[in-house]
């Protein structure tokens, strides 16, 4: 339970601080005194986002300080997990800088907003005028019977299941629409690549090729022109090589006089030498020129192909075709593949939604069977808060599988005897809204052994005997927990064990919000001005001493 709250430099509170009681505390003040403003700290310790704009001085950073016992609760686990050094009087801090930072600490040991979250979640439940509203919302009735029945694991491991089927089925889906495409392609590709198959570009040598067809195409004129040279040193009238050949053997002669005749001889010798060797080849390369007509057209065939699929996929060489063939080849292969692993997506998809579907049918059977024990709980409630003939029912249906299962639940509720329960957003007034949330957060409590919760104006559209069953029951749950609740009604207010007041004063040119602990004369006194105003008769005196047992 919360034992010790401090409120430093947040809103318009300059500095506060309170000592709540273990059971019923009342707090009270007039309207805009800054009583829901206390709550808005407490939601700090939390976990929930800092906004720099609720500074009371922008230039010093803000600090709310809680501390709380925690020697009846079984927490420890909660600070082994988190690595957290667990104390009976645990102390949570969070500070808001000027510059927007927030920090937060559990016994002075850093932590993240997840987990100041999660153990404040444990530790308090804070009801605003919003969740009262919230209690038409469908979502919020499932929420509320599944915080009623505890079954937090089965609820996990359905969300688990739901997620695999989720992304079994986006996985289907994604390849059936890719399919779809991949198909339309299919018969184009195909042909493209029966053509390149056709070509086998990875046989061919584009540049040999190219140059062999540049000798088919002038095999003749090269013939010739071989055998001209051939004959030139060979069978003209003054033959190149028997030139060379006399020349040689002048210049042996003289070789021995002079180191340069023995040069110029070396020279000419190998001059010799190549045009013997060119000569040969001259031959050579003579005889294997011939026309070939069937070869050339062959050549030319496998040349204008070529250059057709390089024209057609806009690219200059084999090995890009050869690239593009290999792609090509992917694709079909994929297209022929699909069905195949349709086939094994789509049996994942029915195994995850069939695990999914079972989980969910478990968890409805519980929602169910917890729902009759909640139903008779808040019937025997309602009774108590002047609701004698009220009638409450949680209806089923089915809904498509989804996040939270399969069911649609919606609360009904009757006032009056022999009536039909319908939705309860629709049928119950202000106050009889509120004494459903009371009843619905007084089970809820009790089940969770929550330390802690908090009412804002859970009295909204209620009055006279109403309240004082309204008042009666706070006293009730507080026998178990501590209960701490923002009233402006002084049936409730009479009921409290411990009284704050909240009050405004003007500083200087700020408004500052401060509270105090009433006395039983100073509790007299406000409770008669929450009866007859700011000025109370002795009548209104009288009424509030009645209302303190006094």
């Amino acid at each position: 339970m919360l034992k010790n709250l401090t409120i430093k430099n947040y809103a318009l509170i300059q500095e506060l601080e309170i000592q709540p009681d273990s059971g019923l505390n009342i707090i009270t003040g007039e309207t805009g005194a800054g009583k829901s403003i206390m709550l808005g700290a407490l939601g700090l310790l939390m976990g929930n986002r800092a906004d720099v704009k609720a500074l009371f001085n922008e230039e010093e950073k803000c600090i709310v300080e809680g501390t709380f016992d925690l020697s009846k609760h079984s927490l420890q686990n909660f600070f082994e997990e988190n690595d957290l050094d667990y104390e009976d009087l645990t102390h949570i801090r969070r500070e808001i800088s000027p510059n927007g930072k927030s920090r937060a600490f559990v016994n002075d040991s850093p932590v993240t907003l997840d987990i100041l979250k999660e153990l404040g979640e444990l530790l308090m439940d804070i009801h605003s005028q919003h969740d009262t509203l919230l209690l038409g919302n469908a979502g919020f009735q499932l929420k509320t019977l599944d915080a009623y029945g505890q079954h937090l694991e089965l609820i996990q491991n359905y969300q688990i299941a739901y997620q695999k089927f989720k992304k079994a089925l986006h996985q289907y889906q994604s390849l059936s629409e890719k399919a779809e495409s991949l198909k339309k392609e299919f018969d184009y590709n195909s042909h493209l690549l029966d053509e390149l198959k056709a070509l086998q570009p990875e046989k061919i040598e584009q540049y040999e090729l190219e140059s062999e067809l540049q000798v088919l195409e002038n095999a003749e004129e090269i013939k010739r022109k071989l055998a001209v040279a051939y004959q030139a040193l060979n069978h003209s009238d003054l033959p190149a090589l028997q030139l060379m050949k006399e020349g040689q053997q002048a210049l042996q002669t003289i070789a021995h006089l002079s180191p340069r005749y023995e040069a110029l001889k070396e020279r000419w010798n190998s001059s010799l030498i190549e045009l013997l060797d060119i000569s040969q080849e001259l031959e050579i390369e003579e005889t294997k020129v011939e026309a070939d007509p069937t070869r050339l057209e062959m050549v030319q065939d496998s040349l204008n192909q070529l250059y057709k699929l390089q024209k057609k996929h806009v690219v200059d060489s084999t090995e890009a075709l050869i690239q593009i063939k290999e792609d090509l080849q992917k694709k079909v292969d994929t297209v022929l593949n699909l069905d195949e692993e349709l086939s094994t997506l789509n049996a994942e998809k029915e195994e995850a939604l069939q695990i999914a579907s079972e989980i969910a049918l478990q968890l409805s059977q519980l929602r169910q069977k917890e729902a009759s024990h909640l139903q008779e709980e808040i019937r025997q409630l309602l009774g108590d808060l002047g609701m004698p003939n009220g009638n409450f029912e949680i209806h089923f249906s089915t809904k498509e599988l989804g996040p939270d299962g399969l069911d649609a639940v919606q609360f009904r509720f009757s006032a009056n005897k022999g009536s039909i329960p319908k939705a309860l957003k629709e049928v119950a007034s202000g106050g009889e809204f509120s004494r459903v949330m009371l009843a619905l957060k007084s089970v809820l409590a009790r089940r969770a052994q929550l330390p802690t919760i908090i009412f804002d104006e859970i009295d909204t559209g209620i009055s006279g005997e109403v309240a004082v069953k309204v008042g009666q029951l706070l006293q009730t749950m507080s026998k178990d927990l501590q209960v701490i609740v923002i009233t402006h009604l002084p049936q409730i207010a009479g009921k409290g064990q411990t009284h704050f007041f909240v009050y405004k004063e003007d500083s200087g040119a700020k408004t500052i919000s401060k509270m105090k602990k009433l006395s039983t004369e100073e509790r007299i006194n406000e409770i008669a001005k929450m009866i007859g105003g700011q000025n109370p008769s002795e009548s209104a005196m009288n009424s509030a001493k009645e209302l303190l047992h006094l």
